[in-house]
């Protein structure tokens, strides 16, 4: 089923990230409706499709990847030089002011798990006793949700039909709650938990 492009919902006030950015003003109400499959390592459909083009890295993150480099590099296996593209981009939204992004070597992220499934930066962290928040970019662990220019909504993936795991499973909203607690805390999940229960009774009323 299509989801309609809906009309942005403007939250009480602004919420900024536990890092000073991104600062999310609206929310895109289609993050309530639309659905994926979350428990991606339980997935046997999609091959990793999500880890195809690499994923964007905010400066506050790559500064941590590259403090453990040494541990990193030792336990996957990857030179360094591999891990990122040259290009620098200057953005605000995003923690550190700015991001690059990971390779893409032979079709999918370098840091995917080739011998497995899953990120080698996850599986890193969970190895290490590190909470994975400390290494994994805003932009990755909130996919397929995003934000652009104060909104908080739905990546073109998971809009356009292009992410396989999308249409099964619980909504983008229900299924990154907790992250969203964790970057923005429980007033903004309070807010849109709000805002969802007030979506599905207009829903309700309109079908």
């Amino acid at each position: 089923m299509t989801i309609p492009v809906a009309s942005a919902l403007d939250l009480s006030r602004p919420f900024s990230s536990r890092y000073g950015a991104p600062i999310i003003r609206r929310v895109d109400p289609r993050i309530f409706r639309l659905t994926y499959f979350t428990r991606c390592l339980a997935c046997d459909f999609c091959h990793d499709q999500c880890c195809e083009h690499g994923v964007d890295v905010d400066f506050l993150h790559l500064d941590a990847i590259l403090r453990h480099a040494d541990g990193l590099e030792t336990y996957s296996g990857i030179p360094r030089e591999r891990w990122f593209v040259q290009a620098r981009e200057t953005d605000e939204e995003l923690p550190g002011g700015g991001s690059t992004r990971t390779r893409v070597r032979n079709g999918a992220c370098v840091f995917l798990k080739r011998n497995g499934r899953g990120c080698w930066i996850h599986a890193y962290c969970l190895d290490r006793g590190i909470d994975y928040h400390e290494l994994k970019s805003l932009v990755d662990c909130l996919f397929p949700i995003t934000f652009a220019d104060g909104l908080l909504c739905p990546a073109d993936e998971a809009t356009d039909g292009s992410l396989v795991c999308t249409g099964v499973g619980p909504s983008l909203y229900r299924g990154l709650r907790e992250e969203l607690r964790y970057y923005f805390g429980p007033r903004l999940v309070a807010e849109l938990d709000r805002l969802e229960d007030a979506d599905a009774q207009h829903r309700a009323t309109v079908e």
